[in-house]
């Protein structure tokens, strides 16, 4: 049962009533305060105090100020007069639950509101902030065209001015040769002429005649993979290309934010590459956000995963890291040579993840599993070295 609160104070002018509520030692985080038209009510348990307002007030333009141990509420008056009494007086308990329950649910209905605006505050933020990201790169791109025409106009000038000099210096040869005294060139060009012909003549004599045309079947076993067949395992080989197969059908189009973005804005590989230029800027949140919004339209991608996890390594968020790289490595089977070298990159990337948390043996595992699938990669091996030396001399500080 509340203790009310009956030492308050009030005060008011024909437009404005002013009311203080002593707070008895409550801190200004546990008061709990519902205001409407026509009715207060100010809680911090074990007390309560509740007033059922004589008029009504402007419940927008009311405002609470809470500190120093006091509730101070200013509450315009919706018309302009003097009131008799700041409740009403009548004690009939039905009105007064019927404010109640009126107040309490104007309340929900503002918070309602209230929270359906900010969603769609954010909404519009975020539509904005993508808009105008693909708006700089758009200027960006024909800002890079605009280069590449100029530079292939200059290229095209440049060409035909050499090509020009060149017809006319020959033209000028030409001119020159033509004005020498004497026939004997002509006859030295003529002979020669003749010389070429006969002797063209005499090789096309001796050539034999050419083989009757025929076709030569030559058949391959159907391969996708370009292992060969006696080193490959076929079915499971087929289990992965079902699944890639299945994953790029597997799109989801009901993720609210991209309702109003084009279809190719909707791709998963779209936002991949979107994702993989800001992991080159180093704007690394900028990359997880667009693996993340990849990763909501389609979950079977391990791209996604495995890249984010590189992102969550910059970004230092390890235990996220090592959760999207166990994520790759899940759907990255079964294990065959299409899929070995994003095996070993999720691998490596969980592995360091366990490292940078001091879990050197989860993580030597990680790196030994990597050095399975490209057992001559140096830079792994250093690695794999590094750890175990690690490992053997955390033992051995702890034996001493």
């Amino acid at each position: 049962m509340p203790l009310h609160v009956t030492d308050y104070t009030w005060a008011q002018t024909e437009s404005t009533v002013h009311i203080s509520v002593p707070l008895k030692g409550a801190k200004a985080g546990g008061v709990d305060i519902v205001s409407t038209e026509e009715y207060l009510k100010v809680h911090f348990p074990p007390f309560l105090f509740e007033a059922f307002l004589f008029e009504p007030v402007d419940d927008d333009r009311s405002t609470a100020k809470v500190g120093n141990g006091v509730a101070v509420f200013t509450l315009p008056k919706k018309t302009r007069n003097v009131w008799e009494h700041l409740m009403i007086t009548a004690d009939d308990k039905e009105t007064k639950r019927e404010i109640r329950e009126r107040a309490l649910l104007k309340r929900q209905q503002k918070l309602a509101a209230e929270s359906k605006q900010k969603a769609e505050k954010q909404q519009a933020e975020k539509k904005y902030a993508l808009e105008t990201m693909m708006k700089l790169e758009e200027e960006e791109r024909d800002r890079i065209q605009k280069m590449k025409d100029t530079e292939r106009e200059k290229t095209t000038a440049e060409l035909a001015a050499w090509q020009l000099r060149q017809k006319q210096n020959h033209q000028i040869q030409q001119g020159g040769t033509t004005k020498t005294p004497g026939n004997r060139q002509t006859e030295i060009g003529k002979s020669k002429q003749v010389h070429r012909n006969s002797k063209k003549e005499k090789i096309q004599a001796r050539l034999p005649p050419p083989r009757p045309p025929g076709n030569i079947r030559v058949t391959f076993t159907p391969r996708v993979f370009p292992t060969a067949l006696r080193e490959s395992r076929v079915s499971e080989e087929e289990e992965w290309l079902r699944r890639q197969a299945a994953a790029r059908r597997a799109v989801s189009t009901e993720v609210e934010e991209l309702q109003d973005l084009t279809e190719e804005e909707r791709n998963p590989n779209w936002l991949k590459q979107k994702g993989d230029k800001c992991f080159t800027n180093g704007d690394y949140v900028g990359a997880v956000n667009a693996y993340s919004l990849g990763i909501r339209l389609n979950r079977q991608i391990p791209a996604l995963y495995s890249n984010r996890a590189a992102c969550h390594l910059k970004l230092r968020n390890l235990h996220k890291a090592i959760e999207d790289s166990s994520k790759a490595l899940d759907l990255l089977t079964p294990a065959v040579p299409a899929n070995a070298a994003a095996r070993v990159r999720a691998s490596v990337r969980r592995g360091s993840a366990f490292c940078q948390l001091q879990l050197y043996a989860e993580g030597l595992q990680d790196y030994e599993a990597a050095l399975q699938i490209d057992p001559h990669n140096e830079a792994l091996l250093e690695d794999a070295r590094i750890i175990r030396n690690i490992i053997q001399g955390s033992s051995g500080h702890d034996e001493t």
